[in-house]
């Protein structure tokens, strides 16, 4: 089955913006405008990165510890999200507290994490799953609470259990939500590893750029910054298909 003519326009679309956007690039650079490496320094740089493994490595180490964290955020904030939510008493236990924590960065956390959790991979993940939580319980939680009250006094009417409206009605009607929520926490996690990594790691793209950066290593910092890029939209496409496929049903708006 061949792409609709939809999704190879988008594709077309992106490839273009890329070749435009290297473009620019490379007229900036070689212009002078700006006292950047060229695309072709960079690539250089990537290439040798990735013949060295140094690139290998430093990617895995931020993956392990974005999906680690983000998992197991996302994991612990759907269920709190409907809990709070579906639940009066819980959502007046636990908003507060959400509320209170979600106005400070995860970056003021670090410091603390670190002090308290040491220097190894614990407050990494901790910071990221912090993000990662935030951003998918405050969504969860919207969706549950913007679900029309016509299905469920519906299906009330109907004689369905509060299980089965649990299920059939809030769950559906949320899961776009949830979705949007992953994506927003997907790009918190990313942002929040690369700053623990700025400041106690090993291995790892943030490390690698703090490294480059004593050196003034411009193209080893544009390798890292274009290699977190393309794992974060990887990610973010990911998502956005299961988002595709969770909420078939939905009736989508088309430009």
């Amino acid at each position: 089955m061949g792409l609709d003519p939809g999704r190879l326009a988008a594709i077309g679309l992106g490839a273009i913006s890329f070749v435009l956007g290297i473009g620019l690039w490379a007229l900036a650079t070689s212009a002078g405008a700006f006292s950047l490496p060229s695309p072709l320094e960079v690539a250089t740089r990537f290439v040798e990165l990735a013949l060295n493994g140094q690139l290998l490595v430093d990617v895995l180490a931020s993956m392990r510890r974005v999906a680690f964290g983000f998992l197991l955020g996302v994991s612990i904030a759907v269920p709190v999200g409907f809990l709070m939510g579906w639940y009066r008493v819980a959502r007046g236990l636990i908003e507060p507290w959400i509320q209170f924590f979600r106005v400070i960065p995860p970056l003021a956390i670090i410091p603390l994490a670190i002090v308290t959790m040491g220097i190894d991979e614990t407050p990494k993940i901790f910071v990221i799953f912090l993000a990662a939580f935030l951003s998918s319980v405050v969504a969860t939680y919207q969706g549950v609470i913007n679900v029309d009250r016509t299905y469920i006094n519906a299906a009330r009417v109907l004689g369905a259990s509060d299980f089965t409206i649990f299920k059939s009605v809030i769950v559906p009607a949320s899961t776009p939500f949830i979705l949007v929520g992953f994506r927003i926490g997907l790009g918190s996690a990313w942002a929040t590893v690369v700053a623990a990594e700025l400041i106690a790691a090993q291995s790892g793209l943030g490390f690698r750029m703090q490294q480059a950066q004593l050196y003034y290593d411009l193209p080893t910092i544009f390798v890292s910054l274009v290699a977190i890029g393309i794992l974060g939209l990887i990610m973010d496409r990911l998502v956005g298909r299961l988002d595709e496929y969770l909420t078939r049903w939905q009736e989508k708006g088309a430009a």
